[in-house]
């Protein structure tokens, strides 16, 4: 990936990922220009096939931007910090961030489920 912004410059993902958390869900905002669609995809289906090989790794999903709009974003579910941590830091995922178009802003935070009363458990 050749740029990455976090979404809370003051608490950017390299330093969520110390932090002990589970369960953890990582999304993730990228944005690209329309004609370098085809090559995020690819790059996003192997990563995302990679990252489904990792231990703890429950879910992800992706979604387009609706419109003409080239944003997607993508969720991931993982059982603890420490298993996305191992899989995020991993020299094979790290190498294929550089597959990912140049033009591919990648924008990742790390979430928990909150819990609010009479709407949502955690």
């Amino acid at each position: 990936m050749s740029h990455m912004r976090p979404m809370d410059p003051s608490f950017p993902i390299e330093h969520q990922v110390a932090v002990d958390a589970a369960p953890v869900i990582l999304v993730n905002v990228f944005t690209l220009d329309k004609a370098d669609e085809q090559i995020f995809l690819k790059a996003w289906q192997d990563d995302a096939a990679f990252m489904k090989r990792q231990p703890g790794f429950i879910s992800t999903q992706l979604h387009r931007a609706i419109g003409e709009s080239p944003t997607y974003f993508n969720y991931a579910v993982w059982e603890t910090m420490e298993d996305f941590r191992a899989a995020f830091m991993h020299p094979q995922f790290r190498e294929k961030l550089s597959t990912y178009p140049s033009s591919a802003v990648a924008s990742p935070h790390l979430f928990q489920k909150v819990a609010v009363p009479g709407i949502c458990v955690a």
